[in-house]
């Protein structure tokens, strides 16, 4: 199964008021349901995967050990920050752009 922390679902929340409220372009509404979706059904399918990646960022590594690129397009990848327990659940503990990460590894 598949669980969001508080954090990953205000961090959705936050892309959802970031693409409304866009000053370089106005987006429609259905875009962006759309693209907050697709996040969504790439986080809902990580309890399926059979690799699952270290985080490699010191920015990423205080929120979880595992880490699920998704690139959006040429320029935003999206980076899924998560944990699995020992019933191979996994806890989405932090949603963040590359944008918002600091591309320094240890």
């Amino acid at each position: 199964m598949v669980f969001y922390s508080q954090q990953a679902l205000l961090d959705l929340e936050d892309v959802r008021f970031g693409l409304l409220y866009w000053k370089k372009i106005e987006l429609n509404y259905t875009f962006i349901l759309s693209y907050i979706e697709d996040i969504f059904d790439i986080c809902n399918s990580l309890d399926k995967k059979m690799h699952h990646f270290d985080t490699t960022f010191p920015s990423h590594k205080k929120y979880g050990q595992k880490v699920h690129r998704y690139r959006r397009n040429p320029n935003t990848t999206w980076y899924i920050i998560y944990d699995i327990d020992r019933d191979n659940n996994v806890c989405i503990n932090k949603i963040i752009s590359n944008y918002m990460t600091i591309e320094e590894q240890e």
